[in-house]
């Protein structure tokens, strides 16, 4: 949050720098942690890349293609690093699945959990090498010094206004028509939206504290009921022909649906209340919001 990183109201650009330092702080504590297995690192990287992607689409339209690039390149860092993290997707399906009534014995969920276990320890060992944790530094020394170099202190809150909107839009717009027919890669494409969105709205929580927060608190569900359905497509994929899991397809795929179908009801709800407003509308509350604030502090 702007806020919590010591920036000032007044001067956005200030903020978002501090916000930028803040996450690749936090890359670096997730790559230099001792204590951290490499799961728990690869985890805290990717959530710190997703967040400095999102600062980097608030970014596009003041410093332009220096920041659209940068957001590029983290991209392919985590597609670098999404091989472990599919395997770990499938171990959280298949503890979701277990909340539920599942046709297996304990036996069976425990040998389907060893075989998804293997695959993911497979994947850190391949994925998550020495190589790629240097890589991953050299990325965020360039990000430290970009942002020193950066002409942030010009941005102001129009600017910002504007990019939340556009995203807030792009969201917005993927909402489906039809939540149960929607396939995994149109709903994979909305909760990266849902993501940028929420990580971005923490960028300006500091106007508004208590709504900002319930604000957060509803993107945050809504992206984890997206990401349970991810999460459920890729435990799927897996019991594909010739696939690890084959053997449980027959007993795996009515679960999965029925499991995808109530993820699917809850964000629908969640949705519908996030993206009520048009994004004109939305975007004269933040202004209000903002003007409001302003108004207070002096």
């Amino acid at each position: 949050m702007v806020g919590a990183t010591g920036g000032d109201d007044s001067n956005f650009g200030d903020s978002l720098a501090a916000a930028g330092r803040l996450i690749i702080a936090d890359a670096r504590t997730a790559l230099a942690d001792p204590e951290l297995s490499d799961a728990e690192a690869v985890h805290e990287v990717r959530k710190a890349l997703k967040r400095w992607r999102a600062l980097m689409r608030l970014l596009a339209r003041p410093i332009g293609e220096q920041a659209d690039q940068m957001r590029a390149e983290a991209r392919e860092l985590m597609r670098a690093l999404s091989g472990a993290r599919d395997a770990q997707s499938t171990l959280d399906a298949l503890a979701d699945l277990r909340k539920t009534d599942v046709p297996f014995s304990d036996t069976s969920m425990e040998t389907i959990r060893g075989r998804l276990t293997e695959i993911k320890d497979a994947a850190e060992q391949t994925g998550f090498t020495k190589d790629m944790r240097e890589r991953l530094s050299r990325y965020l020394d360039f990000a430290t010094l970009s942002l020193e170099r950066w002409p942030l202190k010009a941005i102001d809150f129009d600017t910002v206004a504007d990019a939340l909107t556009s995203t807030y839009r792009r969201a917005r717009q993927l909402l489906p028509d039809n939540w149960p027919e929607t396939d995994a890669e149109h709903l994979h494409d909305l909760r990266r939206r849902v993501v940028e969105h929420r990580h971005q709205m923490d960028l300006v929580e500091h106007l508004w504290p208590r709504l900002g927060q319930v604000w957060a608190e509803e993107a945050q569900r809504l992206r984890n009921r997206l990401g349970a359905c991810q999460d459920l497509a890729v435990l799927a994929n897996f019991t594909a022909p010739h696939q690890p899991l084959a053997p449980w397809r027959s007993r795996l795929a009515p679960v999965v649906e029925a499991r995808r179908a109530a993820h699917l009801k809850t964000a629908a709800r969640l949705a519908g209340r996030l993206f009520a407003e048009k994004p004109k509308a939305f975007r004269r509350r933040i202004a209000a919001l903002y003007l409001a604030r302003q108004a207070k502090k002096s």
